[in-house]
């Protein structure tokens, strides 16, 4: 799928993405992030490693259109960590006074 992305035109396919991204540990994406297989990307990262461009060349506007035309799962924030239920303590494992009050 041709994408313009800094003016300039790129032709995409998903797995060819997939196999660009393989291997790199995904930044923390604060902002737009894009799903690639089972990790959470920052879209400037993946728009600079596919188009080899320098991030201040194109917005992330431009590679998160392009990865959602092409089947992405995409998010203008990054996915909410699932927190755990606090649970009630134990009998006996409540945390002592060290001055035993």
């Amino acid at each position: 799928m041709r994408s313009t992305i800094a003016g300039r035109s790129f032709y995409l396919e998903a797995n060819e993405v997939e196999k660009a991204m393989a291997g790199i540990k995904p930044e923390p994406a604060l902002a737009e992030a894009v799903r690639i297989g089972r990790r959470w990307y920052p879209v400037k990262q993946v728009g600079a490693v596919i188009t080899r461009q320098d991030r201040r060349d194109f917005s992330a506007a431009e590679v998160y259109r392009a990865m959602e035309r092409l089947g992405f799962t995409c998010r203008t924030s990054p996915p909410v960590a699932e927190t755990p239920e606090p649970t009630e303590p134990v009998a006996g494992t409540e945390p002592t006074d060290p001055l035993g009050f």
